[in-house]
Order: C-alpha cells, then structure tokens, then sequence
C-alpha cells in the first residue's frame, strides 16, 4: 500500500472544556494509480485529514505510513524534504502569485528557472493544454485555466502523491469537469486523493467515501474503503 492512515483521531482545543474532534479513529488506505474520493460538508474535518496524511499536521493519535515510513517519527525538516519530493498539492484557491506569468508559477513548483527546468515545465503546460498561455499573468486566465496552471504546479516535481483540497469548489461545471478530467489523467502516473463536497466530481474515482448524519456510506465497495467516523464531534472533556 502506497499511504495507510491508521485510526487518525485530530483534537482541537484539547484539555479545554470543550474539545472538538476533526477527526476520530479514521482509517484510510491509498493505493498506487489510484483515485480516491472523500465526501462531506463543510466543515467536516475533510481538510483535517488531507493535512494529517500528507504531513502537514501531525494527528493528536493515529499514524501515517508511506512506503512504510511512520511519518511520525519523522523530524519537521524529514517530513518537509518528503512533502517537497514525493507530494503534490491543489487547493480550491489556484494561490498563484499575480505578478508572475503562467510558466513562473509552475516553474515555483521545483524552484529551477533552468532552461532544462524551462522546457519541463512547457511540455508539462502543453500536456495540459496551457502552453499558449506561459507568458500571460494569471488575472488574464479564465478560472479553469488558472487551475490547471495550479496543477501543473503540483506536477511538476513528479509526486507520486497529489491531495486536492475541494479543487473544483471555486470553478463552474464546466470548468469544474475539466479540472476533474485532468486529474483522472494523471492517475496513471500519480495516486491521487481528493475531498470535496460535491458528488458529481467523483464519478470516475476508484473509491468514494461519503459521511452522513454520522455515518459512513461507501460507494464501490469492491474498492479500498476509507473509514471516516464520526467527524467533527463535539462533546466535554473527559466525556469520551
């Protein structure tokens, strides 16, 4: 299994009367050339999970494996190194820097404004469609296109790994499906984890798994199933 997170509990606010749980005992497993799909409302500690599997945040209990490596007992800077080497991330803002054409923003991605880095990040941009806009500055790209410079970003150290956060939440339908269809591309290459709130992005996903009233539907239950109980609970201190 490529990345295993094992009963991941994630406590806000810990040791006051009130904590609040993002997450509790969630158990997921993503396997390589794969696409996995997490659903549930705002708020519901999808973010949470997404943070705590790529070693953004570390879980108040639960542990993340990947390739077999604990990623907690990983220092800060280990953890850095493997996020830089072996992650790719989109977020459901693009956060590219206005002032820096198309081909700079994904050129950020590996810091390398080489010509070899150069000619990379083109042949990255025209795989997806985006080499006619490298010399344009993001507030002239349409939303779907200031995405997909996004994604050409995550992509161009070669994760084995890309986590979307709500990818396609700030973008229309079509722009949205586009986004979607990009992403189910790259799966041949790259493993990818995705969280949302909107079931129709998820059609094509080798697994969905969806949080409701507190509990847990999965569809395709062929598939590796992630386990993802009740999210976001509140309740007093000492009370569970």
């Amino acid at each position: 299994m490529l990345l295993e997170g094992k009963g991941l509990t994630m406590v806000y606010d810990r040791g006051k009367e009130l904590e609040t749980y993002a997450l509790r005992d969630v158990n997921i497993a993503l396997d390589i050339n794969q696409m996995i799909g997490v659903m549930g409302p705002s708020g519901s500690g999808k973010s949470s999970l997404l943070y705590v599997l790529s070693g953004l945040k570390k879980p108040t209990a639960g542990t993340v494996v990947y390739k077999g490596m604990d990623l907690d007992a990983m220092s800060a800077v280990e953890r850095a190194r493997l996020r830089k080497k072996e992650f790719g991330f989109i977020f459901q803002r693009h956060f590219l820097i206005d002032y820096m054409t198309a081909l700079d923003n994904v050129l950020v991605g590996i810091n390398d404004a080489s010509a070899a880095g150069k000619n990379k990040a083109l042949l990255l941009m025209d795989r997806l469609g985006m080499k006619h806009v490298a010399y344009k500055k993001p507030f002239q790209l349409s939303g779907g296109q200031r995405q997909r410079i996004a994604i050409a970003r995550a992509l161009i150290n070669d994760p084995a790994v890309i986590f979307a956060d709500e990818p396609t939440a700030s973008l229309d339908h079509a722009n949205a499906q586009e986004v979607m269809a990009v992403l189910e591309e790259i799966k041949a290459k790259t493993s990818v984890l995705v969280v949302t709130h909107d079931a129709s992005i998820l059609k094509n996903a080798d697994s969905v798994i969806e949080r409701w009233d507190g509990r847990i539907k999965a569809e395709q239950p062929e598939k590796p199933v992630v386990a993802l109980s009740k999210e976001r609970h509140r309740a007093s201190a000492g009370s569970e």
